[in-house]
């Protein structure tokens, strides 16, 4: 087929399924290092974008064959082309013919790479790794592995020489990959009575039994301590006390003034010796 009708029939749209969008650009035929070289200095130099165009399509039938490795992560493979058709296109444009390599030996790392951040990315909720040394295991390891149990330690040493991490390193991937991710606060199943959910476990702010009993306690204590003190007050101080601060509506200066024959900064005055006498009782 030539290069033409095939890059219309895989970029005609939506083809309904991904055996149909696999099937077209498999049609797309294989470019001669030749052919490779020219489109690459026409985008590289004219900024061609057919040329791109072209260069990418006769590479897509690469990124599924990539993307299939990765299958094993349970992520759709439409995903894990499309990420990888992202790689591909990254390299593409940063492809250099006169270098005398070719174009899929050069974007095989492009494609691995972006396929890779997507599966870190979404194969657990929670990002599984994180380091340089951590990638490597993660998409090495099951691969390094002789059995489906756990790892000897001779086994951990093993690996970890050739993979050039320590023999802690690979437990604790080994130990993060046999683990799932738990709902942090999952719906009840009505056949299970005994559904595990995190939220359950931890322990709410201000739960603490002794905290709570200290908090009461320490209430109750200053209530008694403040009704004490009010008993010392002399009358006339624990009226006013009441007046400005314990009643519903709060009694003026001016009100209390007249109501005790003394002016309104006097009546001030035994208002603030009350709340310090007060104070240092509670």
């Amino acid at each position: 087929m030539p290069l033409s009708n095939a890059r219309e029939l895989a970029l005609a749209g939506p083809l309904g399924s991904l055996d149909a969008y696999i099937s077209a650009v498999s049609q797309v035929p294989v470019l001669s290092q030749a052919e490779e070289a020219a489109l690459a200095r026409r985008l590289r130099d004219d900024t061609d974008l057919n040329a791109a165009r072209d260069l990418v399509l006769s590479q897509l039938r690469f990124v599924v064959h990539i993307a299939r490795g990765y299958m094993g992560y349970g992520l759709p493979l439409g995903d894990l082309i499309q990420e990888g058709n992202v790689g591909l296109m990254k390299a593409v444009k940063r492809f250099d013919p006169d270098m005398g390599v070719r174009l899929v030996s050069f974007a095989v790392h492009w494609i691995r790479a972006e396929i890779h951040e997507y599966v870190l990315r979404n194969w657990r909720l929670v990002k599984i790794a994180t380091t340089k040394a951590q990638r490597k295991l993660f998409f090495n390891l099951r691969r390094a592995k002789t059995h489906l149990g756990w790892l000897s330690s001779a086994e951990r040493e093993v690996i970890a020489k050739d993979l050039g991490v320590t023999a802690r390193e690979v437990g604790e991937m080994e130990e993060r990959l046999a683990g799932q991710d738990v709902t942090f606060d999952p719906v009840p199943d009505a056949d299970d009575e005994t559904t595990y959910a995190p939220a359950m476990y931890l322990m709410a702010e201000g739960s603490d039994p002794a905290d709570a009993f200290e908090a009461d306690d320490w209430r109750d204590q200053g209530a008694d301590r403040l009704h004490a003190a009010l008993e010392e007050l002399d009358p006339r101080s624990r009226e006013i006390l009441e007046a400005r601060w314990l009643s519903d509506k709060k009694t003026t200066l001016q009100v209390l003034a007249r109501r005790h024959g003394v002016s309104a900064e006097r009546i001030r005055q035994i208002e603030q010796n009350a709340l310090k006498t007060l104070r240092a009782a509670v």
